[in-house]
This record gives structure tokens, sequence and C-alpha cells, in this order.
């Protein structure tokens, strides 16, 4: 169902509920859609089986030797004057 901003802020809890209860609700702004509501069980269905952003960084591209032989052996002071 599509519920106008104003419908939707005026009668949030019942929006909630037929999310719950009949799947997800959209809202209009200006005839647009600008947002849907979701239930927490079709959100997490949604989300399910997709990495998190630590997942992504820990599953990157593999180092050659020369990139971590350059990593390890970088400078460990700052390049720049960093006293106040």
């Amino acid at each position: 169902m599509d519920w106008q901003l104003q419908d939707a802020k005026n009668q949030f809890s019942r929006v909630v509920q037929k999310a719950q209860r009949e799947g997800p609700q959209v809202v209009t702004l200006r005839g647009e859609r600008a947002a849907v509501v979701l239930s927490a069980a079709d959100y997490d269905a949604l989300r399910a089986g997709r990495p998190s952003l630590v997942d992504d960084l820990l599953t990157g591209p593999a180092w050659d030797d020369a990139f971590a032989e350059a990593v390890a052996t970088r400078a460990t002071t700052p390049s720049r004057d960093v006293a106040l």
C-alpha cells in the first residue's frame, strides 16, 4: 500500500502493523516514492547472506610479496613535524 508522508506520520503505528502483516509499505512525498517501511523479518531476510563491511575488507585482494615487503619496511616515524 502507498502512504502519503503526512498520513504515514499520523498513523505510523498502523503503517508498521501493516508492514508486519501485509508486507512492505511505500511512503510517498509529493507523489514520488520516498521510503519503504519493512518489517524486521523482511529486513533480516533482505540482509541475509550479504557480507558486512568487515567481511569485504578482510576478503580484499591478496598482497603480493613486493607490496607486503614495502608495507613491512615503511618508516614508522611521521613524515612531517607534528609537534605543537
